[in-house]
């Protein structure tokens, strides 16, 4: 046992000054003559391999000895003594002497053969002694972790789930590893949270539910803790979907919509096709005089030209999901036309809209301008109206012409020759009209008056047609 100058055991003197350091360190602030200073608060160790924890100091007075003392803390517990150094000389505890290692004047601390039990708050407190003693300190936080392997990850089922059915649930574990954090990705990028993915506390398990054909891709998980970080390998999960997208396709001819246009004398080679997986099962069946007529298993069909019997023909493509049990058909329409007429029946379906659109607007033009002519020209209305609206002073004039009493009987059409001189006024023989006279001895001013008795009775035909004269200028309707 060591034993100090006056006597006393060593370890138990400084047992006893182990508090008092202590209290010392927590009330001392820092001394403006000593500065102490730490690259970090925070230091992270690796399991099994040591440590250094980096310190400084500087002072601006002369001093005569230089006091090191370095204290673990680690809650709930008190503080205790690791080492201390006067000048050149270190005193370890000797519980750790083989533990921690100081070589003064500096004052960071090595700690050998890190382990967990390492795990805690390290301080450092420097003395220095000249004209007065002087202190200060700072406090390192060290954490211990063991470095992660390489994350494995394991796919339930392992078989595969058929899509809109089933559930995908991808668990990434580690060998060794401590506060280790999970991250999945797809295709190299992040997941979160989504609406039919979910993830547990930990985010070790990543649950897909329900699975859609969206969810196929690459997954990995990246394991980190904060000395290591690795990446699993890339894994893509079996999932059964389709058939999506089905179509019928042809290396010859021009496919328009559901139509093909073939030469004649070439044979019909078509090709199914549709996203699934597994891969489809195809089926052709042909279609002719109301029945169906199967042809062949497989994803292509060819039928040679001599057995083209028809102009037209229609074949159906039927593609099945054995896992899925999901099944779509399509069907496309052969026409086997002269060459040449191919390229003015797909020019003709390019102008067939516009041709419709533009016939109907001309019909619309002009039925619309018919029923206009049609409202302004019809006869019985126009004299109708013309009658109506006559004024009271032309009905007496015309009783006066006419003899009646009632001018309503003179209603009628009224036609006048013009003669060019008063003597053809006598070679005009008065006529006479059912309902009218015409009185001779007027002055008609060279005009003789003819009247076509008209009664202006609704929907009354016309009676009378109004007589013409051979020769003269005729006048229009009064």
């Amino acid at each position: 046992m060591a034993f100090a100058q006056d006597g006393l055991p060593f370890n138990t003197m400084f047992h006893g000054l182990q508090y008092k350091i202590y209290v010392h360190y927590l009330l001392l602030g820092i001394s403006s003559a000593l500065k102490v200073t730490i690259p970090s608060y925070m230091v992270n160790g690796i399991e099994g391999q040591p440590l250094r924890l980096a310190v400084d100091y500087n002072f601006n007075i002369t001093v005569s000895d230089i006091q090191i003392i370095w204290l673990f803390e680690k809650p709930p517990t008190n503080p205790k003594y690791l080492l201390i150094s006067v000048n050149q000389s270190v005193v370890p505890d000797l519980e750790y002497r083989h533990k921690f290692t100081l070589s003064p004047p500096n004052a960071s601390l090595l700690i050998n053969n890190l382990q967990r039990s390492d795990e805690g708050n390290y301080i450092v407190k420097i003395n220095i002694h000249g004209n007065g003693t002087k202190s200060a300190g700072e406090k390192i936080q060290v954490t211990v972790d063991a470095p992660v392997t390489k994350p494995v990850i394991y796919i339930e089922p392992s078989f595969g789930v058929v899509e809109k059915k089933g559930n995908i649930t991808l668990k990434c574990t580690v060998e060794k590893g401590t506060r280790v954090v999970y991250r999945w990705m797809k295709n190299g990028n992040l997941i979160e949270d989504s609406s039919n993915s979910s993830m547990s506390i930990n985010k070790d398990t990543l649950s897909i539910a329900p699975v859609l054909k969206e969810a196929i891709g690459n997954y990995s998980c990246l394991a980190a803790n904060p000395v290591s970080a690795m990446m699993s390998d890339m894994i893509m999960p079996t999932i059964y979907y389709g058939p999506y997208g089905l179509s019928i396709n042809t290396a010859k001819g021009q496919k328009l919509g559901r139509v093909f246009t073939l030469d004649k004398g070439d044979a019909v080679q078509l090709y199914c096709s549709a996203d699934s997986n597994p891969p489809n099962i195809y089926s052709w069946i042909r279609r002719a005089n109301n029945s169906i007529h199967p042809i062949q298993y497989g994803r292509s069909l060819e039928v040679a030209s001599e057995k083209v019997t028809q102009k037209t023909e229609e074949y159906t493509c039927i593609a099945y999901n054995n896992m899925t049990e999901n099944h779509v058909e399509t069907h496309v329409l052969v026409i086997v036309i002269p060459k040449g007429l191919d390229q003015l029946a797909q020019k003709g379906n390019y102008v067939s809209a516009l041709a419709i659109i533009t016939g109907i607007s001309l019909f619309l033009i002009v039925s619309i301008c018919i029923l206009i002519l049609w409202k302004r020209f019809q006869p019985h209305k126009v004299i109708q109206q013309k009658l109506k609206t006559r004024p009271e002073a032309d009905y007496r004039k015309a009783q006066s012409i006419s003899g009646h009493e009632n001018a309503v009987d003179d209603f009628g059409i009224y036609e006048f020759v013009a003669f060019p001189d008063s003597a053809g006024i006598s070679r005009v023989s008065s006529r006479s009209v059912s309902g009218s006279d015409v009185r001779q001895g007027q002055d008609f001013n060279g005009t003789v008056y003819e009247v076509v008795r008209h009664i202006p009775e609704q929907n009354q035909e016309h009676q009378d047609q109004v007589s013409r004269k051979p020769a003269g200028r005729r006048g229009a309707i009064v």
